[in-house]
């Protein structure tokens, strides 16, 4: 039988010789680095993955003389072959963290991005201007943002209500799920942006829609471009689709005084301000990124 340390280190090699250097790598989670250091992390984390609960990496780097069973090494090869070819590592384990907490994620949803914390960061100084804040998060997805909000605020003992909406069914079970799995009561519905909560009011709404122009598809990443779900990605030519939609319909659903705050794409921060001008919003904010790319935009209903 074949020994953890051998195994990683083919696994590796093959890695390196299917790496892509030209294209950027998707999760700006894992520690920076070449596609070489990227290839030993992604054998490590993949065959840690095989062997189960209860290992990490130090474990690993102490056992590395043990032997695995045929079975299992046989199915640790099948997943190294799906890393080679570009899958993202987070669908090949179905497992992701994001504001410190566990999800799950398939292919029916985008991988929650460390940049997405930002408009976490922002949507939790917002809710504590009001005492029991209504917050919706249209497009959903995994439901990272509304469970990260509903569980930061929870802890914060600020008594909000989180409702989550995305268009996808299949999207809405992976929410569901993690809402359960990491113990927080969120209202789940299912429609196209603001369209199932009709009629009500909110003191704030976030959403991180899709945001790329239709014609960057074939400058992303493989790992983007053929595995994570165009629904979640793409939005129109020049990525202002589902904006020019959202945006005023936000402002309907807002009560006076009320924040909107979205995600948005490098160098969209002029088109969106425009928009949310043109509606009628006010104190109008961009928030940077690490890179200091304006990543959040938000802006008051008077």
């Amino acid at each position: 039988m074949p020994t953890l340390g051998k195994l990683v280190r083919e696994a590796t090699e093959r890695l390196r010789r299917g790496s892509r250097p030209d294209q950027p790598q998707p999760d700006s989670a894992e520690p920076a680095g070449s596609p070489r250091d990227r290839a030993r992390l992604d054998a490590e984390r993949l065959l840690l993955h095989v062997l189960g609960p209860g290992k990490n990496k130090a474990w690993l780097m102490t056992h590395l003389e043990e032997e695995l069973p045929v079975a299992e090494a046989a199915r640790y090869s099948r997943l190294i072959e799906r890393r080679s070819q570009g899958e993202p590592i987070q669908y090949i384990t179905g497992e992701t963290e994001f504001y410190g907490l566990p999800f799950r994620v398939t292919l029916d949803v985008l991988i929650p991005r460390p940049e997405t914390e930002h408009l976490v960061e922002k949507v939790i100084e917002l809710a504590a201007q009001f005492k029991n804040p209504h917050i919706v998060d249209v497009g959903t997805g995994s439901g990272a943002i509304a469970v990260a909000l509903a569980h930061e605020l929870a802890r914060a003992q600020l008594q909000a209500q989180v409702t989550a909406i995305d268009l996808s069914s299949q999207a809405l079970k992976i929410a569901e799920e993690n809402a359960r799995r990491n113990g927080i009561s969120i209202r789940f519905l299912q429609g196209d942006l603001l369209a199932p909560v009709a009629g009500e009011r909110f003191e704030i709404i976030v959403s991180n829609p899709p945001y790329v122009p239709s014609e960057d598809r074939a400058s992303l990443s493989i790992e983007v471009r053929d595995h994570e779900p165009a629904l979640a990605l793409f939005a129109g030519e020049d990525g202002l689709e589902v904006y020019r939609r959202l945006i005023p319909a936000a402002f309907d659903a807002l009560t006076p005084g009320g924040f909107v705050a979205l995600e948005i794409g490098f160098g969209q921060s002029s088109a969106i301000a425009t928009l949310l001008i043109g509606s009628g919003f006010e104190q109008i904010e961009f928030i940077p990124d690490l890179q200091g790319i304006p990543r959040v935009a938000c802006a008051r209903r008077p």
